[in-house]
This record gives C-alpha cells, sequence and structure tokens, in this order.
C-alpha cells in the first residue's frame, strides 16, 4: 500500500482535487506529534473563499476515515492523518521480506557519480579509535549512494606526507631497527614515534634533523624515499586488515603524496587569474569578502600547505571522475579549512565548487584527554574490534545456555 497515495485519493474525492494536485499538497510532518501526512489548506481559500482553517474542518468531516487511518486531526489550517502503526509496519516488513536486499534501492543516480573521500588515516600510525567515524560514516555514505544508483568513488585519501615523515625516519635511526620494525609492524612505528616527541622535548635539534630529513624527500634523496615507501607499505597491510574486519572498501588509495607532482600547475593557475597574493613572504587567497581568514597556498620558505593539496585534489577528481558530488568526510574542528579552499574553487571560476560537501563528525576524547598519536594517548582500533567480537560471542553463548 502507498499511503500517502491513499491519503491523496481521500483528499481529491473529498475537495475535488485531482489526485496529483492532492498527492503534490500532502505532506509529511516535521513533528511526529502532528500525524505521519498532512495537508495544508491554504491553496484552498481562493477555490472555496472561506478561511483555510474552516475549510480544514468541513474537508475533515468528509473524509471517511479507511481502516489503516488511525486519527485525523485539525490543527489550524492542516488536515493531520495518523497511520495505524501495525498496518504500517507489517506493510513495510512485508516489502522488506518479498524484496530482500533490493529493497530501499532506486535508480535515482543512474548515469551520476559520487566521490567520497573517507577514513584518511596518517601512514606510520596505528589505525585508532578515533578514525572510526570517518571510516563508518562514510562507507554508510557510499552503501546508501549506492544504492540509489549512483556510480561511487570510494577515496581514501591518507595522510603518507609531512615532516612527521622527517621524525620518523630520526626516530628510526636512533631508536629503531629493521629486525624489530620488520617482527613488529606498525606497532614499532608507533613505539619510536612516541620515543621521538619524548627526546624532542629534552633535545629540539632533533626538530630541525626531521625537518631536513623531509626536505630531502622532497627533493627525492632515495634513502628517504625507500624508508618511506617501507612504512608506507608496512601501514598499508595493517589498514587492509582492519578495514576486513570492518566490512569497509575502497576504489583508490590517493593520499597526499600523490598530488606532490600536480600541485605546481594548480598554484600556476591561481597566479594566472590574480587570485594569489603575496602577505609577509606567503602566497596567500584572500577571503575577506567572505569575512574569512586568508586561505594560505604557499609558505614562506616556499611549502606547501593541506589547502594546496585539498584543492589539488578537487580539481583531478573533477577530471578523473567528473563527479556530481565530492563528499569529503573530517572532523568538525575542520569546517573553517573546507569553507576556505571551496571559496577558492569558486573564484577559480569552476562552478562546481557547489558539488563539493563537507560532512564534519565530532572528536573521540579518552577521560584521560584528547587522543594523540605522538604522546601514545590511543585505543587501538583492533583493539577495540577484537574486545567487542569476544564480549558479542561471550553474550551469545550464555544466551544459548538460558
Amino acid at each position: 500500500m502507498d499511503f500517502k497515495m491513499e491519503v491523496a485519493g481521500l483528499l481529491a474525492k473529498a475537495t475535488e482535487l485531482s489526485l496529483e494536485d492532492a498527492l503534490n499538497t500532502v505532506e509529511i510532518p516535521g513533528n511526529k506529534a502532528m500525524g505521519d501526512f498532512a495537508f495544508p489548506c491554504f491553496r484552498l481559500a481562493k477555490v472555496f473563499r472561506k478561511a483555510p482553517p474552516m475549510i480544514a474542518q468541513e474537508v475533515a468531516e468528509k473524509l471517511d476515515k479507511p481502516a489503516f487511518i488511525e486519527n485525523i486531526q485539525v490543527v489550524g489550517a492542516y488536515i493531520n492523518f495518523f497511520v495505524k502503526k501495525g498496518i504500517y509496519a507489517q506493510e513495510i516488513l512485508s516489502k522488506v521480506l518479498a524484496e530482500k536486499e533490493n529493497y530501499g534501492k532506486s535508480d535515482i543516480g543512474a548515469g551520476k557519480t559520487v566521490v567520497i573521500d573517507y577514513s584518511s588515516p596518517n601512514i606510520a600510525k596505528p589505525f585508532h579509535v578515533g578514525h572510526l567515524r570517518s571510516t563508518v560514516i562514510g562507507n554508510a555514505i557510499y552503501k546508501i549512494y549506492e544504492a540509489l544508483g549512483y556510480n561511487c568513488e570510494g577515496v581514501n585519501h591518507l595522510g603518507d606526507w609531512g615532516t612527521q615523515f622527517g621524525k620518523l625516519i630520526v626516530a628510526y635511526h636512533n631508536w629503531g631497527s629493521k629486525e624489530a620494525v620488520e617482527n613488529q609492524g606498525i606497532q614499532e612505528l608507533m613505539r619510536i614515534y612516541v620515543k621521538f616527541h619524548d627526546e624532542a622535548e629534552k633535545n629540539p635539534a632533533l626538530d630541525d634533523e626531521a625537518r631536513l630529513w623531509f626536505v630531502k624527500m622532497q627533493e627525492g634523496d632515495e634513502e628517504a624515499l625507500t624508508l618511506w615507501k617501507w612504512f608506507y607499505d608496512i601501514s598499508i597491510k595493517e589498514f587492509e586488515r582492519v578495514y576486513k574486519m570492518l566490512g569497509v572498501k575502497f576504489d583508490a588509495y590517493t593520499g597526499e603524496s600523490f598530488y606532490n607532482d600536480k600541485m605546481a600547475p594548480v598554484v600556476e593557475e591561481l597566479k594566472a587569474k590574480n587570485i594569489l597574493k603575496e602577505s609577509e613572504g606567503a602566497m596567500i587567497v584572500d577571503l575577506e569578502h567572505k569575512n574569512m581568514a586568508p586561505c594560505l597556498i604557499i609558505r614562506k620558505d616556499g611549502g606547501t600547505l593541506y589547502a594546496t593539496r585539498d584543492i589539488t585534489a578537487a580539481l583531478y577528481r573533477k577530471k578523473t571522475y567528473n563527479f556530481d558530488k565530492c563528499i569529503i568526510l573530517t572532523a568538525l574542528d575542520q569546517n573553517l579549512h573546507f569553507a576556505q579552499w571551496f571559496e577558492v574553487i569558486h573564484l577559480m571560476g569552476y562552478d562546481w565548487y557547489k558539488d563539493l560537501i563537507h560532512v564534519p563528525f565530532g572528536l573521540v576524547s579518552l577521560d584521560s584527554g584528547k587522543l594523540s598519536t605522538r604522546h601514545g594517548n590511543v585505543i587501538l582500533m583492533e583493539d577495540l574490534l577484537n574486545q567487542a567480537i569476544g564480549e558479542t560471542k561471550k553474550i551469545i553463548e550464555e544466551k544459548i545456555h538460558l
């Protein structure tokens, strides 16, 4: 039974509206206390030359309450319909059982593409509970759009570039070994990464050394890039095991490093379009017209930033996938960052900036404070999943023996 269609049929008969007009007028109230369906009578005022509340009362008196309707109420100019929950549940469950995995699917997105950027953990750091929200929310959005007929492209924008890798190389040289990393994998990388930050508090020169190693990475130094690739491969192997436990998949692992050779043309385009301005030695895009702080594109030392890579990634994805929507999931505290570079895309003259969507979520914290890999203050995702699986098995076994 199409409940909305049935309600529209009742109203068409009582008001002499066409079925199509009645169907288009029936609403689903935002407040459940106002019923499952509502019919506003404002548009009938000109026809009946009466006040809408009076029309609502007269129309309601003409309605023959069908078996699937629990109650009909008039509230002001609205006629509210309450469906019997038992009948509604029976209809829905019967449809679910009949259609099974096809229930709720449609072809509304046929011929359209949506790119979904989710999870995005940092390489060489363990997958912890703080990454869970982006991963599962993103995967849910992927499945919803897929069920609606869209072509979905799930992208894992890995944090696989930056000074943290210089820190890790220094830590490996000082407190690590090939044997330990091969045996312990990402746990050993986390141990030496935490060790680095502990030691750097006592010896700030370690931070300078880490920056030098990152410069070597940028310049293509063979040793630096070999170590970086080794850490990368170890991390991907660890991540994929956790993703398998979660039932999550990706179509592409294109992290920050993927865009290293693609940013220069984007910076040149910004210059050519007179969008970039110099400010205290750095290059920025002025966003004062939007009452926002400027979007920093190039640092004083010539280095690029997150915004540079995100703008480059958006342009690459539009060219590669020709998306109708690009959805990016990150924490709520990055709202300004996304608002800034979305506006930069707008200023570049691309009308598809409207198709860029940031889906924010809250942060996970512990009783001991904010999650921090560098201080070792994390709950590993794999440990949490294994504990949850163990507790679930215990409950099932207890129920079986009742």
